[in-house]
């Protein structure tokens, strides 16, 4: 994927230079060290033509403008006008003062630019951070601004795939493809659950050894399944697999109950756990916008995430546990327990996973949401994952919240959230409303 962000420093020569280039070499010296592919110009750049001539041949995902001294509207004008790419407006802080000149004027700067941005965007269409270059709190938010920007980009090179309908009363999961595009930037394709369903039942055995191999090394008492249902399962693991690899597909929403059940004779759970450990996330009960949550969580942590269900809330504790039937990612498993596998909870068939997932520090609790009026919405809140085992039949998490539980429990109820959500491992609330705030989307963080 090609990604470019760009630092646009820019002033005017009749400030005091010598503070402004030691401004300009220590905030380019942050910025390589955040990412060394960001381009940076020669020298700051005192004229709107200077600006232009820099700006020329660029194409950029993300523009850091800073002002290093003040500069007028026209500066940021130059940018938006040639591009509608993300801003983050930089404002540093003014480096001496000692009762004499103003040295470098950047907060008014950032002033005339903001009231720029806001004339051809809207109000609050951009990204601010003030602070100077060595300050931890401003490498942390220019960081979390550019990991933002990069995933909005993957979304525009992001394929989805529904595979078969949300069942009844489970609607809350169903997109359309124009407006996953045109709110996100994320092709969705859809398919029926049987035509891989079909594909599955036309392998043989020997076809799918490898693909057998493969999940025994992956899970834990697997071997104790009805051996009819361990073949069965690999035929339909393949066949996922195979439809993933040959149509470039990033992640999937697919239905389960009760087709893989009544049709096929064996659940689609494990499938979409091996799917999920090798990130591609693949979320159950054909719940798209809860696919695109995982996908999200997984670009900004290159690592598995879990979907669930809230099913149980413990004041005292200040947690909440999710669960789920059996699709949880195996290299989420406890390390003591590793992936068991187990029967569905409620069909008593299986392969599905069994398991209660690993501790973390960090966390966060994550879902896309709808509102009823047709809007989008980021549900956030950080906290840890405990050490604890398996709560329930199938796989579990308890997440200590930083906030109540009890408080995120009975709001999000009375205001209407879907009952799904994406347990991330990292605390990446920041990210995530700069990404909302890219895609101009409401923001409810705990």
């Amino acid at each position: 994927m090609r990604f470019q962000v760009v630092y646009v420093p820019i002033g005017v020569g009749t400030y005091e230079m010598v503070s402004a280039h030691e401004s300009f070499d220590s905030s380019t010296k942050l910025l390589k060290s955040i990412d060394e592919s960001i381009i940076v110009p020669d020298d700051i750049l005192l004229t709107v033509d200077a600006v232009g001539e820099f700006l020329d041949d660029k194409d950029p995902d993300l523009v850091i403008l800073q002002n290093i001294t003040f500069a007028n509207a026209a500066y940021a004008s130059e940018v938006l006008r040639r591009f509608d790419s993300p801003i983050l407006l930089w404002t540093i802080r003014e480096p001496i003062i000692d009762g004499t000149r103003l040295r470098s004027n950047s907060l008014t700067g950032a002033y005339s630019a903001a009231n720029a941005i806001c004339a051809f965007r809207g109000e609050g269409n951009f990204e601010h951070v003030f602070g100077a270059a060595d300050e931890d709190t401003t490498k942390t938010q220019i960081a979390a601004t550019i990991a933002a920007a990069k995933v909005k980009k993957q979304l525009t090179e992001l394929k989805m795939s529904s595979i078969g309908h949300t069942p009844q009363g489970f609607g809350f999961g169903r997109a359309l493809d124009a407006e996953m595009l045109s709110s996100f930037g994320v092709r969705l394709e859809s398919i029926e659950a049987r035509e891989l369903i079909n594909r599955a039942k036309g392998y043989t055995d020997e076809e799918c050894e490898a693909d057998l191999a493969e999940a025994k090394e992956k899970v834990v008492g697997l071997d104790a399944m009805p051996e009819q249902n361990i073949k069965d399962f690999a035929r339909l693991y393949k066949a996922y697999k195979g439809y993933v690899e040959e149509n470039g597909i990033g992640a999937i929403s697919s239905r389960c109950w009760p087709d893989f059940f009544t049709e096929f004779g064996t659940p689609v759970c494990m499938v979409l756990s091996l799917l999920n450990a090798v990130n591609v996330p693949a979320s159950c009960e054909a719940d798209a916008y809860g696919a695109l949550s995982m996908y999200i969580g997984t670009a900004f942590t290159n690592m598995a995430t879990f979907f669930g269900d809230p099913v149980s809330m413990d004041e005292k504790e200040n947690t909440i546990t999710l669960w789920h039937c059996g699709m949880a990612a195996c290299n989420l498993a406890r390390k003591d327990t590793g992936a068991c596998v187990g029967v569905h909870p409620n069909r008593k068939i299986g392969p599905v996973m069994d398991f209660g997932c690993e501790a973390s520090k960090e966390a966060t609790i994550f879902r896309i949401g709808r509102t009823p009026e047709g809007t989008f919405r980021f549900f956030i809140a950080e906290g840890e994952v405990l050490d604890k085992p398996k709560q329930f039949n199938g796989a579990s998490i308890v997440v200590k919240t930083d906030d109540s539980a009890e408080k995120i429990v009975k709001e999000t109820i009375r205001s209407g959230w879907e009952p799904h959500y994406v347990v991330i491992y990292k605390k990446i609330a920041a990210e995530l409303e700069k990404l909302a705030n890219m895609l101009g989307m409401e923001v409810v963080r705990y």
